[in-house]
């Protein structure tokens, strides 16, 4: 996939001043200053959460669910968040994200016939009720956030046998930026994301059951690295590491960074890797018997039906 021109590992090091794996702790603060600001550019540059987003959702054809209140958490500028209210017309969708700038850009987005409705509220302090949400949809979301925290979150509200699904990154998301700037300087000028297996592991310390989880591996193109710095600007993917260097960065610094990426050119573009981690989870069934019609689908299921749809000329 080529983007339009316009468009967990602990290390002990102080870096910048900050000591351990502190250095990679996000800021949140200024992880809302960054999408708040971005809301006005978004939807222009978003061409991976554009097809991540078209994804998860599509996913959802192979669950039989019928909610009656769904939860958009991290909803942006709520795309997502009126597809899920076409899908499920007779349920309450909730967009919920921490940034105004980005419920603002929502509202616009909204169906007079079908509103949904929005919080900004952070989603590791959700304002809704325990057991009060049937499905919850997060796309990239939580790379911007504490794991256990939401996914803690995202248990309590969700009703017996909710479903949650969502995207994350993993490590090896913008593997060729990381590695161009630690050519150039100590600072941490890329943010961590967590493995697979850890995201894995923290669905299970919250409580969810059956956890399925897969990766995909986008590769957006570029003629330059600036092209590259204003997309991850213009969607709000700025570095949000507590570590980060606070200044700004130089020419000099930028050019021999930007001198580093072009070891990575290939057929006169330079790529952005980004490695994005599916899953979905269930809350734990009560004693109560599962109601006819709904369903559980195996990766490999999953996998094999969306292969089938995508093929022309199938039904």
């Amino acid at each position: 996939m080529r983007a339009a021109d316009g468009g967990h590992v602990q290390r002990r090091k102080r870096v910048n001043g900050v000591a351990g794996s502190a250095a990679y702790a996000l800021d949140t603060a200024w992880v809302r200053r960054s999408f708040d600001r971005a809301s006005a550019t978004y939807d222009a540059a978003a061409v991976l959460q554009r097809e991540v987003r078209d994804l998860l959702l599509e996913r959802l054809e192979l669950t039989a669910l019928t909610p009656l209140v769904v939860l958009d958490a991290g909803a942006g500028t709520g795309h997502a968040s009126r597809a899920l209210q076409r899908r499920y017309p007779r349920a309450r969708v909730l967009a919920l994200d921490s940034a105004v700038g980005m419920m603002r850009a929502a509202a616009r987005r909204q169906s007079w016939f079908r509103p949904f409705a929005r919080i900004c509220a952070d989603a590791a302090r959700l304002p809704l009720k325990d057991g009060s949400v049937d499905l919850i949809l997060s796309n990239f979301l939580l790379p911007w956030s504490d794991p256990d925290a939401v996914f803690a979150e995202f248990r309590r509200v969700l009703a017996p046998r909710g479903f949650l699904t969502f995207t994350t990154l993993g490590p090896d998301t913008l593997g060729e930026l990381r590695a161009a700037w630690a050519r150039v300087d100590p600072y941490v000028r890329v943010n961590q994301f967590t493995d697979m297996h850890d995201v894995g592991d923290a669905l299970v310390r919250a409580g969810f059951a059956a956890p399925v989880l897969d990766v995909e591996r986008y590769t957006l193109s570029y003629t330059d690295v600036r092209g590259l710095a204003a997309d991850l600007k213009a969607v709000g993917a700025r570095n949000a590491a507590a570590g980060r260097l606070k200044g700004l960065t130089g020419p000099r610094k930028f050019a021999a960074m930007a001198a580093a990426y072009e070891t990575y050119r290939r057929d006169g573009r330079l790529p952005a890797t980004y490695e994005v981690v599916f899953g979905q989870a269930w809350a734990p069934l009560a004693a109560a018997p599962r109601p006819q019609g709904e369903d559980r689908v195996s990766l490999e299921d999953m996998q094999r039906q969306l292969q089938t749809r995508r093929r022309p000329g199938t039904a």
